[in-house]
């Protein structure tokens, strides 16, 4: 059906590198609101800075790749790579002078209130400034390695992401100016380095004052040049292509590609930012461009401290006050007797204890993290799996986990437990690629059966499948969620889990992991939407059925939440809906492509995104179906990677108690008076109401604190 449908018209579709910059705008707005703790705030810049290194790294990098290979495709709006490219560059300038603006005359002065001083070299008094030139010494000054450029010293390599001091020094005897380039180690060393609070002779004492530790570094480069005259110093940073190119391998040699490929992640490709000081005198920016091989366009004059990604670490400051409060999930209510720790520390009599497996039997379990404990939940149900005598087998797949990761330990446990147990380990999952290598390994040595996905497909599902015997027959306990199997990530991300023992959810994992593992040309599933089997087709039939009612007078509604929609043909058919009096409402966390609003073609369309201290990663979406509502949950965005080129498994959510639960959510999501609204041209702006906002994530927090949330079970 797709293949026959046109795409959207290019001034109905909004470039996605530039909405996906306008999402990160709402990152920085997190920081920028008044309302936002103090090291919140911080925390928020850095998440800005952090999104924006990684979005040079790929995307941008990408588009430069294009240009130089001369590709002449134009991107869904029309626009070649180098009007992508000056775009970017145009829609960028003024967010980074914000967030400079926000780290001098905001974060800093209001922190100072608080006897927190983010302060500058030249501000120390010599009592401090003497204990930093000796911290200088002792803890930097034996890692440094000057490197000057010369006829007989050719321009060093430049690190990813590195920050680099560019010192102009002179010859005394022949008064020849020279370059050097000194890299700044903080990676190994604290960004903030922290004086003694004793130092300051104020009375009372600050509760922390810190330095940039390039400052430190540069205020001491005579040492590192001794009989020199050091004339300036100007810092600099470099972004670099970090995408991996990997061909379509045999397993063995796929995690060989991708180790040699790390290697040259880490060495770096062709620089495709450089960020200089914004004093930085043009002739030494002429040097840099000269050296790392860049354009003017590539340039980013920064009016304050590269690479604010470190103000992450201030989050370490012990004060509770200019933080959010402290926030732990509860178990599901449907799990409370279902764990092992109850009996272990007494608070559970051994004839109250019911496995996870005795109340999936009963009914189906909705879990909502981090609301809902991950711990307590997903990871209660891997740690009974591996020591239940009656499991037989475990099935899952593993796109990103933290490390230390309870889960793996669990698997590693069940096989050592003589269960058989399969891991479908996502090597390319960007950027977690050498962890995971390191996780397959262990896992195989452990005696877990690993397997890499399906070729020329990124395996991008959250699925467990989990096999027991009952009562001489066999029977399946399943997980489906949106998010990763991560223990860390699961306090800060907002996501949706189903645990189920429904036979026919049994029956397509234990189908799906076969298409995963072997040579199945799976191509119908009895309940799940898969990619990139039935998930397009699956989506693309229930946004026409929505058409169909509301043709027939039965009020087309559909309600979805997702991380992004850039699909050009999903796009497309929704503006149909629009058109024929389907109402739809959108929950976009991150880019969206579609213009809604627009007289005609997207009347009723909306769309909005929450932006909060979770970070929104949950995908759902409702049909009204004419009165007999579906809706479904699963890690797939309306994206074509996720429909087209990535494995993933999308779920109904059967059960009419759980189903309601959701709609409630969608509810508190759509209207959220702090939530940002798009308008047509795909601006945001945050709504606003008298008094107080009602901020979702923080009502969820009071309901889940409260108790007031009905049980997750039927």
């Amino acid at each position: 059906m797709s293949e026959a449908m046109p795409k959207v018209s290019p001034e109905l579709y909004i470039n996605r590198e530039l909405s996906w910059i306008e999402f990160n705008y709402r990152v920085l707005a997190q920081a920028l609101d008044e309302h936002t703790p103090l090291l919140e705030q911080a925390k928020f810049s850095a998440i800005f800075s952090n999104n924006l290194d990684e979005f040079f790294m790929v995307r941008v990098a990408s588009l430069k790749s294009q240009l130089e290979a001369g590709v002449a495709t134009l991107s869904d709006d029309g626009l070649t790579p180098q009007q992508q490219l000056e775009a970017i560059h145009h829609k960028l300038r003024p967010l980074l002078e914000l967030q400079q603006q926000h780290y001098r005359h905001a974060l800093k002065s209001r922190l100072a209130e608080y006897d927190v001083l983010l302060t500058d070299y030249a501000n120390l008094n010599a009592t401090q400034r003497q204990w930093v030139d000796d911290y200088f010494r002792n803890a930097v000054f034996p890692v440094l390695t000057p490197l000057a450029v010369d006829p007989s010293h050719p321009f060093p390599f430049i690190s990813n992401l590195s920050l680099n001091v560019a010192a102009l020094v002179r010859d005394p005897d022949s008064g020849q100016q020279q370059f050097a380039r000194v890299k700044v180690p903080q990676k190994i060393l604290p960004r903030f380095v922290r004086v003694p609070p004793e130092l300051s002779g104020k009375t009372p004492e600050p509760i922390f004052t810190a330095v940039p530790l390039e400052q430190v570094v540069a205020f001491n480069l005579g040492l590192l040049f001794p009989g020199m005259t050091v004339e300036g110093h100007y810092f600099f940073r470099v972004t670099r292509d970090a995408d991996l190119e990997l061909r379509d391998l045999e397993a063995d040699d796929l995690m060989e590609a991708l180790e040699e490929g790390l290697r040259k992640r880490r060495r770096g490709g062709e620089v495709v930012r450089l960020e200089v000081a914004d004093e930085m005198p043009e002739s030494v920016v002429q040097v840099l461009m000269e050296g790392v091989a860049v354009e003017p366009a590539d340039v980013y004059r920064i009016n304050g401290p590269l690479g604010l990604d470190d103000l992450m670490g201030l989050l370490s400051i012990p004060l509770a006050q200019l933080k959010d409060k402290p926030f732990k999930g509860r178990t599901a209510p449907a799990l409370a007797r279902a764990q092992k720790s109850h009996l272990e520390d007494g608070s559970l009599k051994a004839e109250e204890f019911e496995s996870i497996f005795s109340v999936l039997r009963r009914g189906d379990v909705l879990l909502q993290h981090p609301y809902d404990l991950f711990s307590t939940s997903v990871e209660e149900f891997l740690q009974q799996a591996a020591d239940d005598p009656s499991v037989l087998a475990i099935k899952m797949t593993l796109y990103r986990t933290s490390k230390d990761s309870p889960v793996v330990a669990a698997l590693i446990r069940a096989a050592e437990n003589g269960k058989q147990v399969m891991a479908l380990v996502e090597l390319k999952a960007r950027f977690d690629e050498d962890n995971n290598i390191q996780w397959a390994r262990q896992l195989e040595s452990s005696g877990v059966h690993v397997v890499y996905g399906v070729l020329g497909l990124k395996t991008h599902t959250k699925i467990t499948l989990v096999v027991r015997r009952e009562k001489q027959s066999l029977k399946s306990y399943v997980h489906i969620g949106t998010g990763n199997y991560n223990s860390k990530t699961s306090n800060l991300y907002t996501d949706l889990g189903l645990l189920t023992a429904r036979p026919e959810f049994g029956a397509d994992l234990v189908e799906l992991f076969n298409y995963l593992t072997g040579f199945s040309k799976q191509q119908s599933f009895r309940r799940l939407l898969v990619a990139p089997v039935t998930l397009r087709k699956g989506m693309e039939d229930l946004i026409r059925r929505e058409i169909d009612h509301a043709k027939a007078g039965r009020g087309g509604h559909i309600r979805a939440k997702m991380n992004a929609l850039v699909d050009p043909i999903i796009i497309s058919l929704l503006y149909e809906a629009s058109q024929n009096g389907v109402r739809i409402e959108l929950v976009v966390r991150g880019m969206c492509s579609l213009r809604p609003q627009l007289t005609g073609i997207s009347d009723q369309i909306t769309v909005i995104s929450v932006i909060g201290r979770f970070l929104e990663h949950s995908r759902l979406f409702w049909f009204a179906n004419g009165g007999e509502p579906e809706i479904f949950l699963g890690s797939a965005d309306w994206m074509p990677r996720n429909l087209d080129r990535r494995v993933e498994a999308v779920a109904p959510v059967l059960d009419g108690h759980l189903r309601q639960q959701l709609e409630q959510l969608l509810e508190l999501y759509l209207s959220d008076t702090g939530a940002w609204h798009m308008d047509c041209d795909g601006q945001f702006s945050q709504r606003q109401q008298e008094g107080e906002r009602h901020l979702l994530q923080n009502e969820l927090m009071k309901r889940w604190r409260g108790g007031m949330v009905a049980a997750a079970s039927s």
